[in-house]
């Protein structure tokens, strides 16, 4: 059901009241919030609370299972054929076994027995059909995505038995298996997906086949979870496949990170989700949990728009590359959690290779690129040509909280050599309705965004078969192209390696893609009574096989 009664909610006044954890615990529990209770043991019992500073816009499940905010509840509600953990390496899961044909064209999954959705549906080889093609496709016209990760190779599935599920490519397709671990690649009961988009977007009406159920819900405002006590298919890589120990987690918005910190030291909540690196020291000293985990994908960096000038020029895009000084931003704005980016792939994912020579701080270089583009220094230090100033608007990543921080710094930066910098920061609904790759307006998009298979990468940064087109170039470069097809087409990992080197110093060669920093996007700050949580290959936290102690 729908919950009606009105939780937490706090103005931006009684939020500077809250000057300590105690002045926290009074606003939490005056305005009807429930404590966290203890766990009735180590290993059984207990109900956790998880501060997050959004809930979305949409639940439909295609649409909200990549984000960042909705994932941590579908992780709990939904299962994956494949679990994948923070290293990348691919293990059983809903899928016990699977093998594929010489060229990867073909694949056949066998699927665990007697799985069944939170409907009373069983869990199989239709299910995953209705499942494999929903990905793919979406419904466009009722406004249900497809998942976008999922490979556009995708030519069909079918159920050979209950267990066994074949599914067929039109081109080899070595990142399929992983892609399964996706966090895009939530199954959801059949009855569900024949539902419309409205229905589908009332999350009380979706069923899983995971460790919770929604028990309650009010929109933008917490979703509560309670555990199924007949589930029995946990991943097996995570060391327990029977009911989870916990028996509910309630997700709460609560939009402003000092709040959410100072209400788990309260007490009064058991996670913070991303609090400000700055505090993480701190409260690591006070005893709290503190989690950074790194998720495979890309770092977190801009994708430039070749399309609008003066970033349609090679040493332009070469010269914001050498201009941004990322030591410096780890420095100053992060903590030794934070790694310095390799290449525009983070380092844990396998096949990235480090091509840091490329990204190496060099004003001077900066400099000599924008001069021999005929960009000259003006009195104030500020860059012209034919009139017009060298700018540079950066839209601040809502989905990362230091976001904001970092363009402020790289202004500086970029400031000193002769760019004058313009900051927009949207909320997270405004910001998807403006900000666009290769939008008109929009000359660098800020990447937060987690894969699990590179060989994916190629397809996202070109539009061949309804890619991303990320840095607005079509099919105009020929060798970005070409690599792409390469790597699609590679039938064996060994082939596709050094393909997915000459991609990544391609990339950043010329400048197409201007990496930050090796993306921490997920921060937790935990209850010490919390123990035995666990991050997957997308580093979100999952409390199925956590308990609670007094």
């Amino acid at each position: 059901m729908i919950e009606r009664s009105t939780l937490l909610s706090l103005s931006r006044r009684r939020l500077l009241i809250a000057t300590s954890a105690a002045a926290t615990a009074i606003l939490v529990a005056t305005a009807g919030f429930t404590p966290a209770l203890s766990a009735d043991s180590p290993r059984n019992g207990g109900d956790i609370t998880f501060l997050i500073d959004s809930l979305g816009d949409t639940w439909i499940p295609n649409n909200s299972a990549i984000s960042s905010f909705q994932g941590h509840i579908w992780g709990h509600v939904a299962d994956k054929l494949l679990y994948v953990d923070a290293d990348g390496k691919v293990s059983p899961w809903l899928a016990e076994r699977w093998e594929q044909n010489d060229d990867a064209t073909e694949f056949t999954l066998h699927l665990k027995n007697g799985v069944t959705f939170s409907d009373g549906t069983p869990l199989d080889a239709a299910a995953v059909v209705a499942n494999l093609d929903i990905w793919y496709a979406g419904r466009k016209n009722e406004g249900i995505n497809p998942i976008g990760l999922f490979p556009k190779t995708y030519d069909h599935a079918e159920a050979v038995d209950a267990t066994t599920v074949k599914v067929f490519f039109k081109k080899p397709t070595l990142g399929f298996v992983p892609t399964l671990g996706y966090h895009g690649s939530i199954l959801i009961s059949p009855k569900t997906i024949a539902q419309p988009a409205a229905q589908q977007a009332d999350l009380s009406k979706t069923s899983g086949s995971g460790p919770y159920v929604v028990d309650s819900w009010k929109e933008g405002d917490f979703v509560k979870l309670v555990k199924r006590k007949d589930y029995n298919w946990g991943p097996p890589a995570v060391g327990h496949t029977g009911p989870a120990f916990l028996d509910s987690i309630t997700y709460k918005l609560v939009s402003e990170p000092s709040l959410r910190v100072a209400s788990v030291q309260s007490g009064q909540a058991d996670v913070a989700y991303n609090a400000s690196p700055q505090e993480l020291k701190s409260l690591k000293e006070e005893g709290f949990t503190i989690a950074t985990p790194r998720y495979l994908g890309f770092v977190n960096g801009w994708a430039v728009n070749t399309k609008l000038a003066p970033y349609d020029d090679v040493k332009v895009r070469q010269a914001l590359q050498a201009g941004i000084n990322r030591q410096e931003i780890i420095d100053t704005v992060y903590t030794p959690d934070w790694k310095l980016a390799t290449s525009f792939i983070q380092s844990n994912v396998p096949g990235v290779t480090d091509h840091s020579d490329l990204l190496a701080y060099n004003p001077d270089r900066a400099e000599k690129l924008l001069d021999e583009a005929g960009w000259t220094k003006g009195a104030d230090g500020v860059r012209t040509k034919d009139g017009k100033p060298l700018s540079l608007t950066i839209h601040s990543n809502p989905y990362l909280a230091t976001s904001k921080s970092v363009d402020e710094l790289i202004a500086q930066q970029l400031g000193k050599i002769g760019w004058k910098v313009v900051i927009r920061a949207y909320d997270v609904v405004t910001f998807g309705e403006k900000v666009k790759f290769g939008g008109a307006a929009v000359p660098t998009y800020e990447v937060t965004r987690s894969f699990i298979d590179a060989g994916t990468v190629a397809s996202i940064l070109t539009n061949a078969s309804n890619g991303e087109n990320w840095f607005a170039l079509g099919e105009s470069d020929n060798k970005l192209n070409e690599l792409r097809d390469k790597i699609a087409g590679a039938g064996s990992a060994e082939i596709r390696k050094p393909l997915l080197d000459e991609l990544q110093k391609y990339v950043l060669e010329q400048g197409y893609f201007i990496p930050r920093t090796q993306i921490v996007q997920r921060i937790y700050v935990q209850s010490p009574t919390l123990k035995g949580e666990t991050y997957n290959g997308v580093a979100y936290a999952s409390y199925y096989t956590a308990t609670k102690s007094d």
